[in-house]
């Protein structure tokens, strides 16, 4: 990899394992917005603790630069959920944030894809 391309690409991995981490952080001190969307979705408290914990395994892999294609999967999967959600249950915008928690999962989506197409090799080393 270019020196370019891999800052870029340790930059995309600390700027969503940074996001994650805030999240986390969060989820785990039950902070009342976190709260009040797991309660939406009915998945207050286990499922605020089951993706704050999926989240933590994410953070793990994406500094990890040999996993870091695994992370970037699960990050773009918990964070399309995440957009899904934000767009199909309305209320959440009652949390007067400004879009900040759904800009985040946008900005950590593309991070993790970003990380996927820098990881190309060892993505296709691992399936073949």
């Amino acid at each position: 990899m270019k020196t370019e391309i891999k800052l870029i690409d340790i930059g995309t991995r600390l700027i969503a394992a940074g996001i994650f981490a805030f999240s986390v952080f969060m989820k785990f001190t039950s902070a009342a917005a976190s709260v009040y969307v797991f309660q939406l979705i009915g998945m207050e408290p286990a499922g605020r603790y089951a993706v704050g914990i999926l989240e933590c395994i994410a953070i793990v892999l994406l500094l990890i630069p040999k996993t870091a294609w695994r992370g970037a999967i699960l990050g773009s999967l918990m964070m399309f959920g995440a957009i899904c959600m934000h767009l199909t249950i309305g209320e959440v915008n009652i949390l007067n944030d400004g879009g900040l928690m759904f800009a985040s999962a946008i900005v950590v989506l593309f991070c993790c894809i970003s990380v996927l197409v820098f990881h190309k090799t060892d993505l296709e080393t691992e399936l073949n």
